[in-house]
């Protein structure tokens, strides 16, 4: 096996949002804001090698929305998924199968692309399998009406009508290769990819844990559908993950790749932070 990051693009959102009850004297130690109180976001996703397979997890949010709705989002930099994958001498043509934690726009918007000429939608990875589970596809796919903005028909939809569509059960191991964590908090059967590579055991965040500066229980993002749910979800697998020595790669920090975690006096804390390629070679 084979595990590379992979940088989408950045982009910048509230910071208000992002922390919910916690105030901004305190979050904006760790995440800076801008003079619009917003916050530097990443799309890191994770590639892996494995024999015969290519698995993407998650995409980023892709390029087939109007200037108005990146407008809001204020992406920047260099980032690009393409590039990416090039840096590491893949296509789109070549990812046998994409993995998608959930379905919120900025992680599976890049699954579906326009055609040439902006008529039809179609797989950003022709040949590729797509998988969620079933009760996130239906929390997905029957909105409540606080999430709906960010489940997109046109992100969604296509993936079961072009027949890429599969659920993931509770042996994924045996379906992608590695076990799956699911967490209820964010939304509805959030995944979190849990590998063994190196002989250390690294956990692919989402939004369980968006960056660093949400490690403390309460910093927990407005986004959320069930934060008392969040919080016993964090708690529960930081504690694991202290005792473990878990590597935790971050989707959404963009100044840190990988962090560890420690138990303090008062609670589990930050203990360090790499970049990939510091850890694994």
């Amino acid at each position: 096996m084979k595990i590379y990051p992979i940088e989408t693009g950045n982009f910048k959102l509230d910071g208000g949002a992002m922390f919910g009850v916690v105030p901004k004297t305190i979050w904006q130690k760790t995440n800076p804001a801008d003079a619009n109180n917003l916050i530097e976001m990443s799309m890191r996703c994770m590639l892996i090698e494995d024999g015969n397979r290519l698995i993407l997890i998650d995409t980023g949010l892709g390029n087939k929305q109007s200037d108005k709705f990146f407008g809001y989002y204020y992406l920047f930099g260099d980032f690009s998924l393409d590039t990416s994958l090039a840096k590491f001498g893949f296509h789109r043509e070549d990812i046998t199968d994409v993995f998608l934690t959930h379905l919120h726009f900025d992680h599976c918007g890049g699954v579906i692309e326009w055609n040439a000429n902006k008529t039809l939608l179609q797989p950003a990875f022709k040949n590729a399998k797509v998988w969620s589970n079933d009760k996130h596809w239906k929390w997905a796919t029957e909105p409540n009406p606080r999430e709906k903005a960010s489940f997109l028909k046109e992100n969604i939809n296509p993936i079961k009508e072009n027949d890429q569509l599969e659920f993931i059960h509770r042996n994924a191991i045996d379906q992608i290769g590695f076990d799956v964590l699911f967490m209820d908090g964010h939304t509805e059967k959030q995944m979190l990819p849990k590998l063994t590579y190196q002989d250390k055991t690294l956990i692919f965040m989402a939004d369980l844990l968006p960056t660093v500066g949400h490690i403390p229980l309460p910093y927990v993002m407005g986004y959320d559908t069930r934060p008392l749910l969040t919080i016993k979800e964090k708690a529960a697998f930081l504690n694991e993950a202290a005792d473990n020595n878990y590597y935790l790669f971050l989707e959404h920090d963009a100044h840190h790749e990988i962090c560890t975690v420690k138990h303090t006096e008062k609670g589990v804390r930050l203990d360090q932070t790499f970049k990939f390629t510091d850890i694994f070679n």
